[in-house]
């Protein structure tokens, strides 16, 4: 299905989405296949609860199929040893292909997980194709280097593809998350084994058959669909895994760092979640815009984001007028149906995560938080997920819906009086990931800014950034980086190549 005419009305998009077929299967050595053991699972929409295929439940027999595939077309060097300039063309077919039918991947992403189709058009899809340009455009601009050394000797210092890669990435976000992951990983000659979400894997899936459309040899590019304890655990202990990738929980991160060291020590690149804190201060330059960026902080996307500004530190000055604000600014990310174009806040992605999140709102009440907006599901009758954005104020920072992922749009409202104490706040946490500073002062901006500790961060605004600049985070979040020059880091070896001339 290649676009046309973009449909504008939720019965455009409704009947282009009974026009869809999905695909279910694996993608391995180049052609679709079910997984070996016959095995499948229902790929349930959290639209309306219908079931939209039977997906293959790859394991550890399909691991080792896709493994063989990857490491076959690694040695044979077909996209390996290609020149820069030539993956960089097929790869910039690949980004083409993904905005030509751009339509389909974004109502395959809004059935499959429920976001709005309004984002997964103007966001998801122009985001996957944009990071995969970018990397292949920049992957014949990265030079080696040549050390300081004496006149007979030369010191070359030179990067390698690291061979066979497995990309674990979550439903949230799962065509993005994947393409900032096989973006890298194919433009510096790897093969790529991408293990999506068993909640969304139908974009994934698509994005093979796109990827072999483009020219991507068999083998360099896999799509195993299944479960974590099945085909993730077996490609995480796999001897012949080089590089292992994974965007996802801080709980399933720490379990494959344990599978590699189990296995061959495969290097292991992690983002795994945050608590990410929003400050305001009195003296913010806009409150408007603060509270207007503070509700799509925690509810864009249904609040099913790693970087969600789900604690909003407010300095006690301001903090009831600034609390109203916000709840305000709320009134227009209220769950709709996530065909309707003019909706903002979708479904929740399935059954465990909404019942997740509606116990992480009984635990605030049952802690002491005040809930003065939300908490409650709604439109039980369409038979989809939805939940209400939610926001407690009164909320301590050890109180559990202050200190652990709820990944929903559950916000925690802490007030401090001092910079300091803004400072001690936020900084309390086992996560790093992100935090937004609000403020006038060029001083309090630079002091906080440099004293987060997280990956990124930013002053005036919420979840700045693009393709150029890393991503990733400090402590518990994870370690690596995505995005911008930096990712090369994670798919490539460092060679020293020394030389003695007579």
């Amino acid at each position: 299905m290649s676009d046309t005419s973009t449909p504008v009305t939720r019965q455009q998009w409704q009947q282009l989405a009974d026009q869809l077929r999905f695909e279910g299967r694996a993608y391995i050595n180049g052609a679709s296949q079910w997984a070996v053991s016959g095995e499948t699972f229902p790929c349930i929409s959290p639209v309306d609860g219908r079931q939209l295929a039977q997906v293959a439940s790859c394991d550890q027999a399909d691991a080792e199929q896709a493994v063989i595939a990857a490491r076959q077309a690694f040695e044979q060097g077909g996209w390996s040893r290609l020149a820069p300039t030539e993956r960089k063309r097929v790869l910039i077919r690949f980004a083409e292909l993904i905005e030509a039918n751009g339509d389909e991947l974004a109502l395959l992403e809004t059935l499959d997980m429920g976001k709005p189709i309004a984002h997964s058009r103007a966001v998801d899809v122009p985001a996957t194709a944009r990071a995969i340009r970018w990397t292949a455009e920049a992957i014949d601009k990265v030079y080696g280097e040549l050390a300081a050394t004496p006149h007979d000797q030369i010191g070359m210092i030179s990067r390698e593809p690291v061979g066979v890669v497995a990309a674990i990435v979550p439903w949230n976000f799962p065509m993005i998350m994947a393409s900032w992951k096989i973006a890298p990983a194919l433009a510096t000659g790897n093969s790529v084994i991408l293990k999506p979400s068993e909640k969304s894997p139908l974009t994934a899936i698509r994005l093979a058959a796109l990827a072999e459309e483009a020219g991507i040899p068999a083998g360099v590019f896999n799509v195993l669909p299944g479960f974590g304890h099945t085909v993730g655990k077996a490609l995480a202990l796999h001897m012949d895994v080089d590089c292992l990738v994974f965007t996802g929980s801080t709980n399933v991160a720490k379990q494959l760092m344990i599978y590699a060291g189990q296995s061959n020590m495969k290097r292991v690149w992690l983002e795994a979640g945050g608590k990410s804190p929003n400050i305001v201060f009195a003296d913010a330059p806009d409150l408007k815009k603060a509270a207007a960026e503070a509700a799509s902080a925690i509810a864009f996307n249904q609040g099913e984001v790693c970087t969600a500004g789900s604690r909003l530190l407010v300095q006690e000055s301001i903090r009831d007028e600034f609390v109203h604000m916000v709840c305000d600014a709320l009134k227009s990310w209220h769950p709709g149906h996530p065909l309707d174009p003019a909706t903002t806040c979708g479904a929740i992605v399935d059954q465990a995560q909404l019942d997740r999140v509606i116990g992480y709102i009984s635990i605030g009440q049952a802690e002491g938080a005040k809930l003065v907006q939300g908490g409650k599901r709604i439109m039980e009758d369409t038979g989809g997920l939805f939940v209400e954005p939610t926001v407690f104020d009164g909320v301590l920072n050890p109180m559990r819906i202050a200190s652990e992922e709820i990944f929903g749009p559950v916000l925690s409202v802490i007030g401090f009086n001092s910079v300091d104490e803004a400072l001690t706040i936020a900084n309390d946490s086992i996560y790093g990931l992100a935090a937004a500073v609000w403020t006038s002062n060029l001083n309090t901006a630079h002091k906080v800014a440099r004293a987060l500790r997280a990956g990124s961060v930013w002053i005036n605004h919420y979840d700045g950034g693009d393709m150029t600049a890393p991503f990733g985070g400090f402590k518990q979040s994870g370690n690596g980086r995505d995005k911008s020059l930096h990712a090369f880091d994670k798919y490539t070896e460092l060679k020293a190549t020394w030389i003695a001339l007579d």
